[in-house]
């Protein structure tokens, strides 16, 4: 009964071990596709400050998409290599963002977050457009091609 024990906490912590390592080398390699991580401090000096206007006022130099996801998220790792991969194709023509929202809850609040993957889609001028779940890769990029007006 004891190794049993044993057994299973050296397997759950092992899991654990791993887990937390595949998570920081994901980062590490979205941060490598330059894919920027946000807080609602950083949302509001890159895109937008919902705390000073109601009115959407874009701040960013380049259209943007903003990834809302879930550690947890099965999608929202479905998608994750197509918008690293968009990252690259559109190097210095758009920004591609993170918003992690277990931690920036404050975030999907305030976008009406209720269903994950969101992806917003920010042009330089006009609303923003959201699309919600996981798509084909192709869909991502026809959005960023007919919405945000970005060609490769």
């Amino acid at each position: 009964m004891k190794k049993l024990v044993i057994f299973s906490l050296v397997a759950v912590l092992g899991q654990s071990v791993f887990s937390q390592r595949l998570l920081s080398e994901n980062k590490s390699q979205a941060e490598g596709n330059n894919i920027e991580y946000l807080t609602a401090a950083t949302f509001k000096q890159k895109v937008f400050d919902y705390t000073k206007s109601k009115t959407w006022n874009y701040k960013g130099k380049l259209p943007c998409i903003i990834d809302f996801y879930a550690d947890w998220c099965r999608p929202c790792k479905m998608i994750a290599p197509y918008l690293e991969e968009l990252s690259q194709t559109y190097k210095g023509k758009i920004y591609v963002y993170k918003v992690n929202t277990d931690k920036e809850q404050e975030l999907a609040q305030i976008f009406g977050i209720q269903s994950i993957p969101a992806v917003l889609f920010v042009p330089m001028t006009g609303e923003p457009q959201m699309m919600i779940g996981a798509h084909p890769k192709t869909e991502y990029e026809k959005q960023v091609n007919t919405f945000l007006k970005v060609k490769k």
